[in-house]
């Protein structure tokens, strides 16, 4: 079992930069693949990034590549997402989520998730 709680969410201006940071309980963290989603009012959740686990490939959706960047610290049990050139349309619930397993884009792969944060770009 893994719990995990992200933080750093908060109100910025566009073209602002923030960091997101989710901390995961236990020992196994750097067992586990971790990603990124976020959910829009209205709209389903889609993904943003995803990271193996020790770091070494990462992956994003097109509509943030360039911009956002993940990382992940195993010592801390942590994992980051770095957003830089914000615009409105990333206003958003952001989740992290841990897989077992998968190194995927969908909800589906991803066995825990995390309560969110909440990001709002003001244009």
């Amino acid at each position: 079992q893994v719990q995990l709680v992200e933080s750093g969410g908060g109100l910025v201006q566009a073209g602002g930069s923030l960091r997101l940071s989710c901390t995961a309980s236990g020992r196994t963290f750097n067992s586990y693949r971790m990603g990124w989603f976020r959910q829009a009012p209205g709209r389903d959740r889609e993904f943003v990034a995803h990271i193996t686990q020790i770091g070494t490939r990462t992956y994003y959706a097109d509509s943030v590549k360039g911009r956002f960047t993940i990382s992940r610290d195993n010592v801390k049990n942590t994992v980051y997402l770095r957003m830089d050139s914000l615009k409105p349309e990333d206003t958003a619930v952001y989740y992290c989520a841990a897989s077992r397993y998968y190194s995927g884009s969908y909800n589906t792969d991803y066995d825990y998730w995390g309560q969110g944060t909440q990001v709002t770009v003001s244009s």
